[in-house]
């Protein structure tokens, strides 16, 4: 899975407390669906970054998207298995590169929520990145979601922080995060019109003055522009949110007031070569194609994006910290 450098669905806390239901044995039942309770406990949140990480290792060695299928959802799963499943028809012996990886010193923020699904997220350090003061050293962060009692927990986002870049979140009393309303008008960009704010800013549809300039805003636009430029090729973009079910958006608080939110968006990228040129097309997204790509490919990309998201009323601009994309689908013409 490739880096670029670069939260289901917040649920609204619940206005009230149901009372608890008491079994004649005195026993006290809580009901995850009306009460506002932490998402999950630390053994618990540990035990799914655990099964998490052993189904990876599981999956990238043999290259087979059905190793951890059942721990991945949202954008990070298609992500996931679209990889997988290209790379297994290119090398169906396995991954002769794999190297295991480990993902350890796990900081947990989990908040309060009330009905499903419930999310909480893991701040850790990989052996992916060298330990030093070069630079190169990163944080992953994992959103984990849950549907319902019964469900296991999947991991929905990944995005790679630089240790300074890690947002300091909110906390109560009792160490739990704040769940951020996806409705929440006291921010920049409400979390759920969010992926459309990117997207409309990625068109030049307008949303200028919501993003601040780098590499995943600007810089993006600047890289789209230089490619409409190459002589031989016509490039057509289509971008959309994607704001339903598992990739609907999720954030935390921030202690100055704002939100870390996690969100996802789907990109269209077609492809048009001038007669006696080659269309770019990489193994994987051979292995991915369905057609036959004689003079265009439209490829389909799903990437998901970390953003701080300030309050209104400052000066403050909402910042895309992280954007992880990947081809999960190709077409040829």
């Amino acid at each position: 899975m490739s880096k670029v450098h670069r939260v289901g669905r917040v649920v609204a806390a619940a206005a009230t407390v149901t009372v608890l239901a008491v079994t004649a044995s005195a026993c006290v039942t809580v009901h995850g669906e009306r009460e506002i309770i932490p998402s999950a406990t630390k053994a618990e949140a540990a035990a799914a970054l655990e099964e998490f990480t052993t189904a990876y290792n599981k999956a990238d060695k043999s290259f087979d998207p059905s190793k951890d299928a059942d721990q991945v959802t949202g954008p990070l799963g298609a992500i996931n298995q679209a990889g997988l499943k290209a790379k297994h028809k290119n090398h169906p012996e396995g991954n002769p590169k794999h190297a295991p990886l480990e993902l350890t010193d796990a900081k947990f923020s989990i908040p309060k929520q009330a009905g499903w699904p419930k999310f909480f997220v893991a701040d850790t350090d990989s052996n992916r990145d060298r330990d030093d003061k070069s630079g190169y050293d990163n944080r992953w962060l994992i959103v984990f979601t849950r549907t319902g009692v019964d469900a296991p927990w999947k991991g929905t986002y990944l995005t790679l922080l630089g240790l300074d870049e890690v947002p300091e979140l909110k906390t109560d009393a009792d160490g739990l995060a704040e769940p951020v309303d996806p409705a929440d008008t006291a921010l920049l960009s409400a979390p759920k019109s969010l992926g459309s704010a990117y997207t409309d800013y990625l068109g030049k549809k307008g949303s200028e003055t919501v993003f601040a300039p780098g590499a995943h805003t600007t810089g993006w636009r600047a890289q789209r522009d230089k490619l409409a430029e190459r002589p031989g090729y016509v490039r057509q973009y289509i971008d959309e949110p994607m704001v339903d079910d598992a990739y609907a958006p999720l954030g935390l608080r921030t202690k100055d007031g704002g939100a870390l939110v996690f969100f996802a968006t789907r990109h269209y990228e077609k492809i048009t070569a001038s007669k006696g040129l080659d269309l770019p097309l990489t193994e994987d997204i051979k292995a991915l194609m369905t057609g036959e790509a004689k003079e265009s490919v439209t490829l389909e990309k799903v990437s998901n994006q970390s953003a701080v998201d300030p309050g209104k009323g400052g000066r403050g601009k909402v910042n895309i910290l992280n954007r992880i994309q990947g081809v999960t689908g190709a077409k040829g013409q």
